[in-house]
């Protein structure tokens, strides 16, 4: 994979929907708790597919599970599990259905824990400060790293499902909370404004 594709990370290739989402989205710091919700619905979605897969979906989800409000995903019942094993839009699995409705209350107790889950996520951070890598080229990007090691376990323990230290890092990737933008990719600069780089 080239490690550039037209100035941006070549890992996006040349899909019109992969590009806007590394150009608009992808290490922009989000501090928002619902954002930060729809991205973990999102990757834990994700695993064992490819994250295009999803974001072809996105839609779909963002429909099925109420706008990402975690509240309304929290009170989903048996029955919306089955309703949605019906729904084409989204990926029909079943146990990641059913995580993604108990993720919520999970997500929810720790709000009330931490006052935000964004507050949470940086208790895993040095200096609770997010983290710009600088890599120089797609082979120096992690899969996974201490802070999403260290996450992942508590959220393990915590009983949350489908959120590995794999799932846990490109969370942390697509919502800002790392930078892993090449160094020479023309949206590296941006998003180390928006992460507040000293």
């Amino acid at each position: 994979m080239d490690n550039l594709i037209d100035g941006r990370c070549g890992w996006c290739g040349t899909d019109e929907l992969y590009k806007k989402y590394h150009d608009e989205e992808w290490g922009r710091l989000v501090t928002d708790d619902k954002v930060l919700f729809e991205f973990l619905v999102l990757e834990s979605a994700q695993a064992g597919l490819s994250w295009i897969t999803i974001l072809k979906k996105r839609d779909g989800y963002r429909n099925a599970f109420h706008h990402f409000d975690v509240n309304k995903v929290a009170e989903m019942t048996d029955d919306d599990v089955e309703r949605l094993m019906q729904d084409s839009r989204i990926v029909r699995n079943r146990l990641k259905i059913k995580s993604t409705i108990s993720n919520a209350k999970l997500f929810i107790a720790i709000q009330k824990e931490f006052g935000s889950f964004y507050a949470y996520t940086l208790s895993f951070f040095p200096n609770q400060k997010p983290i710009k890598n600088n890599p120089n080229s797609l082979s120096e990007v992690p899969a996974s790293s201490p802070e999403s090691d260290a996450m992942s376990r508590d959220m393990k323990r915590r009983g949350f499902k489908f959120f590995g230290t794999t799932i846990c890092y490109a969370h942390l990737q697509a919502t800002g909370l790392v930078n892993d933008h090449l160094t020479n990719c023309n949206y590296s600069n941006a998003c180390e404004k928006l992460v507040g780089k000293d």
